[in-house]
């Protein structure tokens, strides 16, 4: 079977449809049976997404985008070395 991927907002509309159902008298798994989902999947999602809203869902993706912008760059750590700018002759002969 092919694999589906689902972007996050359609996740979280999922785990809000799933987490309904069981309000009306069924169980977690035939709800996620009904929204084409295996259990383990909605527990996963429902672990990195759960409780969140979508202002929460846009400001997580801002920091995993400069999470990865930050592992990339090595002078965006404050504990790397900065680029020296200027020539080292003129701070040889102040000394």
């Amino acid at each position: 079977m092919a694999r589906k991927r689902c972007s996050d907002e359609d996740i979280l509309k999922l785990l809000r449809e799933i987490e309904l159902h069981p309000a009306s008298g069924s169980d977690v798994s035939s709800a996620c049976r009904a929204a084409g989902v295996r259990d383990a999947t909605y527990y996963t999602w429902h672990k990195k997404f759960g409780g969140m809203g979508r202002c929460q869902l846009s400001e997580l993706k801002a920091l995993e985008k400069e999470n990865r912008r930050a592992h990339r760059d090595p002078y965006m750590k404050s504990d790397a070395p900065k680029p020296l700018v200027g020539s080292f002759d003129t701070h040889c002969q102040e000394r």
